[in-house]
């Protein structure tokens, strides 16, 4: 299949639709290229901070109309994947309300001793207490389970520590790697083809970074487009054992690509 005749594309968003607080330019209309040609969508970020309806928010303040039901969190995929390992279960939570929410919405209850899983998010608010009572949880045998492996994140005034840096913390002092839900793992791809019945063969996916959202794609079997909107530069893809479907300045690019 050719990035023309895709009719499905998961799109990452931070790099891709937006950048430092700002729409991409042209991101706009390459959103209303998706709906006047009647292809499907749904936004895919690793991104666990907020809910739905705060990015979709967000979002709209920017020029980009993205509803909540076209927005799949890491977070989100996290609650899931929790659910079906273990229904009905208990977990401690280090994370914003997203996160609780997510895991509140699939029946999990929140709990600080014998726990199924100690699960991670990314967070602006965490304690040396939260993250003793993870590590003394972790070594009892609660799973470790965390949103998404990157280690900073960005702000107009530089980098933040992500969700990757307060894992490695407690992987340090547990020896125990966490299973990261979000991308480059294939769980969220998944996700998103069941919540738009679609299929792989008919689907695109669309990012800004090799080691996480064309990883994923490569690892799912889809077709990928790698922006230079974000992380990634011109020659990048040639860093790395898989490689991109195409690469394209922008995602305004494909709306002449996919004619």
């Amino acid at each position: 299949m050719s990035v023309r005749a895709a009719s499905n594309w998961l799109c990452d968003m931070d790099g891709v639709l937006i950048r430092d607080g700002s729409m991409v330019p042209g991101a706009d209309r390459f959103l209303a290229w998706l709906r006047s040609t009647d292809r499907h969508f749904l936004v895919l970020t690793n991104n666990s901070l907020f809910t739905p309806d705060v990015l979709s928010q967000r979002l709209r303040s920017m020029g980009l109309d993205v509803g909540r039901d076209q927005l799949w969190t890491s977070a989100l995929a996290t609650a899931r994947f929790v659910r079906d390992q273990r229904p009905e279960g208990r977990a401690f939570v280090i994370g914003e309300s997203s996160m609780h929410d997510a895991l509140s919405d699939v029946g999990y209850r929140e709990a600080t001793h014998s726990v199924d899983y100690v699960v991670l998010g990314e967070t602006w608010h965490y304690s040396f207490e939260e993250l003793t009572t993870a590590i003394r949880l972790v070594e009892s045998g609660s799973a470790f389970v965390a949103t998404n492996p990157e280690t900073t994140g960005t702000s107009p005034e530089g980098p933040l520590p992500g969700c990757g840096a307060l894992a490695a913390l407690i992987e340090s002092a547990t020896g125990v790697t966490p299973y990261y839900v979000g991308k480059p793992n294939a769980v969220m791809i998944r996700d998103a083809l069941k919540i738009l019945g679609a299929h792989s063969s008919e689907t695109v996916v669309v990012g800004d970074r090799m080691d996480t959202d064309i990883h994923a794609g490569t690892e799912a079997g889809i077709e990928t487009v790698l922006v230079l909107t974000g992380v990634a530069q011109a020659g990048d893809a040639e860093k790395y054992a898989f490689r991109p479907t195409r690469v394209v300045a922008s995602v305004v690019d494909l709306i002449e690509v996919a004619k």
